[in-house]
């Protein structure tokens, strides 16, 4: 048979993402340190936070309460928390084992290898989502509509997409020992500073005039917004969260160039 003869083909898109993305999912669940940690964090920040204090009211002559306030926090923080410290870790790890090498010796492409990672990162964080809402309406009492259940779960997840961005970055800047400490030391105090764990006005002078720039409190502004808190305009957080996503994505873009160019040039 001549070499003109011979046809190379490309196996569908699809099927590939597909197989891959639950293959991902499998090795995220098998790591109980991640994916319980992921699914019952928030949950236990609830507990431990939002529950003595659901019923009360969100700040004098407010009709959102602390429970509905501290529900949407902790949705964000979940889902954020997965992406971040998800990608950094698991991606710097990976690098650590050469499993990065592995996979490019395969004729997997590179896109679907990383779109199957965010989906089935996504997954869990929607698990997330779902244990802390149900857990927030059995034993908080927290009442919401059917919509704003609906629009805080959609918003959280649209909002996580910068931060599969930022998790990506890191996982390629930091090495596998470095890699909790730096995801940590960036995410935690964010989430602090961005209102998540106690409203913003309870916060230092100085934090309050930094917030306003983090991504994590835009997002904040976003959830908070579907279960009732009045914001004054939510357009301008959509903005910032559209440049967050374009911003953290081409770090990881070239922190991935860069490490590839270190090992293959």
């Amino acid at each position: 048979m001549s070499a003109a003869a011979v046809r190379m083909t490309t196996a569908p898109v699809l099927p590939m993402l597909v197989k891959q993305t639950y293959a991902e999912f499998l090795k995220l669940l098998r790591v109980p340190a991640f994916s319980v940690t992921s699914i019952v964090l928030p949950s236990m920040f609830y507990a431990f936070i939002g529950l003595g204090q659901a019923q009360e009211p969100l700040y004098r002559g407010a009709s959102v309460t602390f429970g509905q306030y501290f529900l949407a926090s902790m949705a964000l923080y979940g889902v954020a928390n997965v992406m971040v410290l998800g990608f950094g870790i698991s991606l710097a790890n990976e690098r650590g084992q050469k499993q990065d090498l592995l996979m490019k010796s395969t004729p997997l492409p590179a896109a679907v290898y990383f779109t199957a990672k965010a989906l089935s990162a996504l997954a869990i964080a929607l698990i997330s989502i779902v244990a802390l809402s149900v857990f927030a309406s059995i034993a908080g009492h927290v009442q919401l509509t059917g919509g704003q259940w609906l629009t805080l779960m959609v918003r959280a997840m649209v909002c996580s997409i910068p931060f599969i961005g930022l998790g990506f970055a890191l996982g390629y800047l930091a090495g596998p020992n470095s890699a909790p400490a730096v995801t940590n030391l960036i995410y935690l105090p964010t989430a602090f500073a961005s209102g998540l764990f106690f409203p913003l006005s309870l916060l230092p002078h100085f934090l309050q005039q930094i917030a306003p720039y983090l991504p994590l409190y835009r997002a904040a502004h976003l959830v908070w917004n579907s279960v009732g808190v009045p914001e004054d305009d939510i357009t301008a957080d959509w903005l910032y969260m559209g440049a967050y996503t374009v911003a953290f994505f081409l770090l990881a873009l070239w922190a991935y160039r860069r490490d590839q160019g270190k090992k293959f040039n």
